[in-house]
């Protein structure tokens, strides 16, 4: 879609200041209203990514019950654990690559409200599972509903927040989200060893956050449609009403056109298949995505899950592994918090570049140490540059793709992140017995250089664009 063939479509009333619907998106002020809306959002992300970083936590749990058993070949040939984070990822990419284009067809809104119901109810029956296949089994529809909610949060709040709010409002939803990892750190430091009324630990880690997602559906239930998505359906009263809620929970005035004069071309009412993510004007944009979100995803969740594995090859305890992750861990949070600040003076390409250097660096540093407050600090900041590398490409890759095509597109170049994992958990797990701490860091960090070098050589700049003209 190129800019000339929108400009030339728009009717004539929108040449003497009739309010185009980007223009009054655009328009919505940085007050508590919007931020209130973020963070509302952002509470269904938050329990998907405390049931997303159980995997890492809650498997010492289900090895103490002997429901895992440490070297036994399970599922596919595959170790217990090993399976059960594999089949957490391709359950993910399942999701992201063959269930999240349904947000192109039905809507954001309907999408990922069905997405946060089905994740927590097979979250919950999981929860009550004693054999190591129904765990593994149920994890993995987990994970398809995971896949579809991540992917369709993110489109949703590209199109619903001002353009020169983009990169702050997902460093701020990350926050939000990201408070889940020292949460389910700290749940399960506490809760994994013990046994509660007949159930073990881990069980009550899992039913807490299945339990709250539940909630939060019902919390959620009141969030307006994307008004974009909404134009790109011919839907153009319904997409200016949607920005008259959005208007009215910022506190100013609707600026809400006269109903003759709603119904804009600004947005082509457009069908995508995928056959248009390959367009010549969108072909580099996803196969750079796919190279990043396969090395991306190996940086960040082989250091999240595999962190008490790494520090217990470090030589701590169990016990000291998960309460030295619940400190790492909370860069997460504070990281984001941190880069919200600033988060909109910086292209995100070039923020996607800085993380993954910094995550360079500190790994590096975190696989020479063998000092508890050393291992904590290195470990923090690999942890904050995994938060800030997290919060710029999602915004990234949300921003390349117009509304047409944009949760088919992420939602395709996004799944290699979770195909990658389910490889690379194998992967790492092999690393670590033959080469330990040293070669699992070594793996990241190359896959982090490439990273770098992918977006620093093929991305577009995107800061401050027009959706629709980027």
């Amino acid at each position: 879609m190129s800019e000339t063939s929108t400009a030339g479509r728009l009717p004539s009333s929108e040449k003497f200041n009739t309010p185009r619907l980007s223009t009054r998106i655009d328009a919505l002020p940085a007050s508590a209203g919007l931020w209130r809306f973020i963070a509302l959002l952002s509470l269904g992300g938050f329990f998907e990514l405390y049931d997303l970083f159980q995997t890492g936590y809650i498997s010492s749990g289900l090895m103490a019950e002997n429901i895992f058993h440490l070297g036994r070949q399970g599922v596919f040939g595959l170790s217990d654990q090993a399976a059960f984070a594999s089949s957490t990822f391709l359950g993910l990419f399942v999701g992201a690559s063959l269930l999240a284009p349904y947000a192109d067809r039905f809507g954001r809104r309907l999408t990922f409200m069905f997405a946060l119901a089905w994740y927590g109810c097979f979250s919950l029956l999981m929860a009550f599972q004693g054999q190591a296949e129904w765990i593994i089994f149920c994890r993995f529809l987990v994970g398809v509903g995971l896949g579809v909610e991540l992917v369709t949060i993110d489109t949703y709040l590209t199109e619903c927040v001002p353009s020169n709010l983009r990169s702050k409002a997902f460093a701020f939803a990350f926050f939000v989200q990201f408070l889940s990892v020292p949460a389910v750190a700290l749940m399960s430091w506490w809760l994994v060893p013990k046994t509660i009324l007949g159930l073990t630990g881990w069980r009550y880690v899992v039913i807490a956050g299945a339990l709250c997602s539940l909630v939060i559906w019902l919390i959620r239930k009141n969030l307006p449609e994307s008004p974009r998505w909404l134009a790109q359906q011919g839907k153009h009263r319904e997409a200016h009403q949607a920005v008259s809620l959005m208007e009215a929970r910022c506190g100013v005035p609707s600026t809400e056109p006269p109903a003759d004069e709603m119904e804009t071309n600004e947005i082509i009412e457009e069908k995508g298949t995928f056959r248009d993510i390959w367009r010549p004007e969108y072909r580099q944009r996803t196969l750079m995505l796919v190279v990043m979100n396969i090395f991306q995803a190996i940086g960040f969740f082989g250091f999240g899950n595999w962190l008490p594995a790494l520090l217990s090859g470090k030589g701590t305890s169990i016990t000291h592994s998960l309460l030295y992750a619940f400190f790492i861990t909370l860069a997460y949070p504070l990281g984001s918090l941190l880069c919200s600040r600033y988060a909109d003076r910086l292209e995100n390409k070039w923020q996607i570049v800085l993380s993954s250097l910094m995550t360079v660096i500190f790994g590096t540093l975190f696989a020479l140490q063998s000092n508890p407050v050393l291992l904590i600090i290195c470990g923090f900041c690999i942890t904050w540059s995994n938060a800030w590398l997290t919060w710029s490409y999602h915004a990234y890759q949300t921003e390349v793709f117009p509304t047409f095509i944009r949760a088919r597109a992420v939602g395709f170049c996004y799944s290699f992140s979770r195909l990658s994992t389910v490889f690379s958990s194998i992967l790492i797990g092999m690393i670590l017995q033959v080469a330990g701490t040293q070669g699992v860091i070594a793996f990241i960090v190359v896959s982090m250089l490439i990273v770098m070098l992918v977006i620093g050589v093929f991305g577009p700049k995107t800061r401050g664009l027009d959706l629709e003209n980027i």
